[in-house]
């Protein structure tokens, strides 16, 4: 009789009720999450890009088309589709522009090897292919980059308008580019060129008015702080004052609600009462001793002390925010003192001109002509908040390419040109290469195009036609030609035509986004607990709203 097999033990390696998914199936998901997300972001790209209209649960709308705003306001759930949101954050974060750029690119690279992959081909050999190509693009940027001579100040500012121009092409403030490249560009050569602290430059937004009603102000202004009474009494004007930064409470203190003071007589209490207001009268007459004329502190600043100040003719405000303080020192000097004893004139700071404004329907507290200014302002107006919120990220957005061109004075041309050049280059290249790296590298070549492509379709042009005339200009040596969405050609020497950006977004983006492929290539399986799935059950949607 013949023996039968002896049962194999079932092996329990996960906890019941644990999901995993797993091999080529697992992969190709991923990439369709991807591509969900990039199809979302694809119609905002170029100048011709449209806006989204995300509402929250709140019920707040928000307009925006700035990639890395869209991807952090859509909640997204995917795992693989999360590598998207942190390549967009950290091209904003480093860069400033093109965090639309990277997440197109990386999904199009996915996109582009799909196909590789249903066959059966390895996704080590397409990593290694990715690498390969992307450090071939890497070495081209360098080649067509354009470096601007920073000894001719003039040539040098007309660089740095062009670029904050060309970050600004594709917002809603596009409109406005002249006057808002100027406002730009005159803010980021207000700081300090050793540092370049982007977060000392202050931006305000006061609802009402017009866009060209924006101004700068090369100095600080913050909004009025809460004030008593006495605070209409005080001068709100100086020429050259000296100003005090404190951090230092000026008000009679209240006792506690459970405080007891044990007294015997009337007199005994009246000394209390006298103590304390004592101490007060001595830091104000400490105050008054330094000369100084602009009293500020973080902490408030009570109606005894502004009615006092008033009968001296000070201005003083309480309760400014740390960041406005902080900034408020930069640009005058002086330091923030924490005590209103022994402070000497090295402590104080001054302006040329002080002033208390009205700014629409707020008034501003504005320090201007400052001896130390490494900072300044941009007090921005608008009709609708939502619009006044989409004009700062756009100008963020600006302030950063401004400042990488101000560091690096490396520029290429925008509008496509540079990855038609990058895709050309690697096609070329590829040819010489044996085996399969030869496909991977001319579909990385071939995703590439994405970019022009993208932008032709947002602008309503025939992408196949130009992109055709594009390959045709780049492989007879025009390596500075894109695309032109306004012209009858479609295409144009963007160099020429002043379409510039800072060399640095276009090697940011190609390796960001090159990096974020390989990652998502080399996952191929996801395991999730099922506590997880009981927060995000499998048919959970890819995105929603927060």
């Amino acid at each position: 009789m013949q023996r039968g097999l002896p049962m194999q033990p079932t092996v329990v390696l996960l906890k019941e009720g644990t999901d995993t998914s797993q091999g080529t199936p697992q992969l190709l998901s991923n990439i369709s999450a991807c591509l969900a997300v990039a199809q979302t972001l694809s119609s905002t790209l170029g100048p011709r890009g449209m806006d989204k209209l995300i509402v929250n649960e709140r019920g707040e709308a928000q307009i925006t088309n700035d990639g890395a705003t869209i991807l952090k306001l859509l909640d997204i759930v995917h795992p693989a589709a999360r590598t998207l949101v942190d390549i967009a954050r950290a091209q904003d974060a480093e860069v400033g522009d093109g965090t639309t750029s990277v997440v197109l690119l990386a999904a199009q690279f996915l996109k582009e090897v799909r196909g590789y992959i249903e066959e059966g081909v390895s996704p080590h050999v397409i990593t290694k292919g990715f690498r390969k190509a992307s450090q071939l693009a890497l070495d081209r940027v360098k080649d067509i980059q354009v470096i601007v001579d920073k000894s001719n100040p003039e040539r040098f500012r007309s660089l740095l308008l062009k670029c904050a121009s060309t970050s600004m092409s594709s917002k809603l403030i596009h409109s406005e580019k002249p006057f808002f490249s100027e406002m730009v560009v005159d803010a980021v050569q207000c700081l300090d060129p050793e540092d370049l602290d982007e977060s000392l430059i202050g931006i305000k937004k006061i609802p009402g008015g017009g866009m060209q009603d924006s101004l700068l102000v090369r100095g600080v202004a913050f909004k009025k702080t809460f004030t008593y009474a006495g605070a209409e009494q005080q001068p709100k004007s100086f020429k050259s004052p000296s100003i005090l930064s404190l951090n230092v409470e000026l008000e009679l203190k209240a006792e506690k609600d459970n405080a007891e003071v044990r007294v015997e007589a009337v007199s005994d209490y009246q000394a209390i009462v006298d103590a304390e207001w004592e101490i007060i009268y001595r830091k104000l007459e400490a105050i008054e001793k330094t000369g100084a004329k602009v009293v500020l502190s973080k902490l408030p600043i009570g109606d005894l002390a502004t009615q006092w100040f008033a009968d001296r003719d000070i201005f003083c405000a309480g309760r400014v925010p740390s960041a406005d303080l902080r900034r408020v020192c930069q640009a005058v000097g002086g330091s923030i003192q924490s005590t209103c004893f022994d402070i000497g004139p090295e402590h104080l700071g001054t302006c040329g001109r002080f002033e208390e404004r009205q700014i629409g329907g707020e008034r501003y507290n504005i320090f201007e002509d400052c001896p130390k200014a490494k900072t300044c302002t941009l007090l921005l107006r608008g009709g609708a908040e939502q619009f006044i919120e989409e004009v700062e990220r756009s100008l963020h957005d600006a302030i950063m390419v401004v400042k990488r061109a101000l560091k690096n004075g490396e520029v290429v041309a925008g509008g496509g040109a540079a990855e038609m050049n990058l895709s050309a280059y690697i096609r070329k290249h590829a040819l010489q290469i044996p085996g399969k790296t030869q496909l991977i590298m001319t579909a990385f070549a071939k995703a590439l195009e994405i970019i022009p492509r993208q932008i032709c379709d947002n602008a309503g042009l025939d992408s196949t036609d130009v992109l055709n005339k594009l390959r045709m200009r780049h492989a007879a040596g025009d390596k500075y030609y894109g695309v032109d969405v306004d012209g009858p050609e479609g295409v144009r020497d963007n160099l020429e035509a002043f379409v510039w950006e800072p060399a640095l977004v276009k090697v940011n983006a190609i390796s960001s986004a090159t990096e974020a492929a390989c990652l998502i290539l080399s996952v191929d399986e996801t395991v999730r607990n099922p506590q997880s799935e009981q927060v995000c059950p499998s048919d959970i949607p890819l995105a929603r709203l927060n």
